[in-house]
């Protein structure tokens, strides 16, 4: 239950972040957001306030921000609808009853003869028992009700495809950023809360039980050298035990004045890379860290854990482009929470390290120029400035649809490649 619990807040807080970061610029654009959504299927909880409706949803893989003019509007007034109109004290539509025109009194029912819901604003028909066409003034804000549901109109000035390109591009850009911004943020966190590592060859503490502690070695000693190897920085002291599975060590250290000497064999743990089974040496000790860090210290180390993460993500998709990388290491959902799983038993630093991991990696992949992603948008935003005019929307949204097919398609193999690997 734990481990359901971890994946899902680990998860909602990723997805909420980078949502939110497309939901506060297009806000700032002066864009019409129906919905802003964590998760996806059917609603669990909704509420609206303003103009947004905000919802959980039941399935916690995803979510959006429905933007208006993303997808084409629905609504629309043909000629020869009959429609009951409220108005406003200034004397504008505030609302058009679609149906069920009975439950709402004082209507005003015309039967259209023109509407104009994003331009100019209008609603041209005749009132019932006249025969002089009036003209109706829609407020921005107005709203339809068919079956008891509100819809609000999206005049063209509120609609995504209006606004200037570097506002859309920013709009989209601002989730992703947003999950490099809350990597740092949680990893600055861990630095200020856990003590910053630092790479020197000093024992940090040790695991109860484990090699070390059973060999005798304490916290503060500082290793000077392994089975005859010099030993300078804490990359030496982990590169050789990680090496040495099972194989007894003699590690001399310094403590205080003392100079002492303790053999020591690493426990063997193995792992699974793709179909590749790994096996490491560990004798049960963490790096040395700065205890009580300043706020500089712990805002630097976030900064360069990000950056190093980053790197380390770009490397590794490197490694898959040419090869080197089998698809089948790919992790899905399925694999997405055994890991998280069993980093949750490590404790809540290293969960909190592995949630800003993964807010990375989901920052990268929605930055890759494919389309369906956040990235293949921005790539046409490219297109957009290079020919001086936007690329044909029937066109653009059917590369999207191919792409996200091409995707589900992908998450499809990966997830039943999680299953064959945990559970078959």
């Amino acid at each position: 239950m734990n481990s359901v619990i971890a994946f899902i807040v680990i998860f909602g807080a990723l997805v909420f972040f980078h949502e939110l970061g497309h939901f506060v610029f297009a806000k700032r654009a002066g864009i019409l957001c129906r919905e802003f959504a964590i998760g996806m299927g059917p609603k669990v909880l909704a509420f609206k306030r303003n103009e947004t409706q905000y919802t959980l949803r039941l399935l916690p893989i995803g979510g959006y921000v429905r933007m208006a003019g993303e997808d084409a509007e629905l609504m629309e007034l043909k000629p020869g609808f009959r429609a009951g109109l409220i108005m406003g004290q200034d004397e504008k539509v505030e609302k058009v009853v679609l149906n069920n025109k009975d439950r709402y009194p004082d209507l005003r029912v015309i039967e259209v003869a023109e509407a104009d819901l994003e331009k100019e604003l209008y609603i041209k028909g005749y009132e019932e028992g006249e025969e002089t066409l009036q003209r109706f003034e829609l407020s921005e804000k107005a709203v339809f009700i068919e079956d008891g549901v509100e819809t609000q109109i999206a005049p063209w000035n509120r609609q995504f495809n209006s606004k200037k390109l570097y506002q859309r591009f920013l709009t989209i850009f601002a989730g992703p950023a947003m999950n490099f911004v809350l990597a740092f943020i949680v990893l600055s966190i861990i630095g200020m809360s856990a003590g910053i590592p630092v790479d020197r060859a000093v024992l940090g503490d040790i695991v109860p039980d484990d090699p070390a502690d059973q060999a005798g070695l304490e916290k503060g000693d500082e290793v000077i050298a392994i089975s005859g190897e010099e030993i300078s920085s804490w990359a030496d002291l982990t590169g050789i035990v990680s090496e040495s599975p099972g194989e007894e060590l003699t590690i001399d250290v310094q403590r205080g004045d003392e100079s002492l000497s303790f053999n020591v064999t690493p426990e063997e743990r193995t792992f699974e890379q793709g179909e590749e089974t790994i096996s490491q040496g560990i004798i049960g000790v963490y790096n040395p860290r700065i205890e009580s860090p300043s706020i500089f210290q712990s805002i630097q180390y976030g900064a360069e854990q990000t950056y190093f993460w980053t790197v380390t993500i770009f490397d590794l998709l490197g490694d898959l482009i040419t090869g080197q990388f089998s698809i089948d290491a790919l992790a899905g959902p399925v694999g997405i929470y055994k890991s998280t799983e069993e980093v949750a038993k490590a404790g809540i630093y290293q969960l909190m390290q592995w949630g800003a991991i993964l807010s990375i990696n989901l920052g990268i992949m929605n930055l890759l120029p494919l389309p369906a992603l956040d990235g293949g948008r921005l790539l046409f935003f490219g297109f957009e400035a290079l020919r001086g005019k936007p690329i044909d929307r029937q066109k653009e949204g059917m590369v999207h649809f191919v792409g996200f097919a091409l995707l589900m398609l992908l998450m499809i193999v990966v997830t039943w490649n999680d299953i064959q690997r945990y559970f078959l």
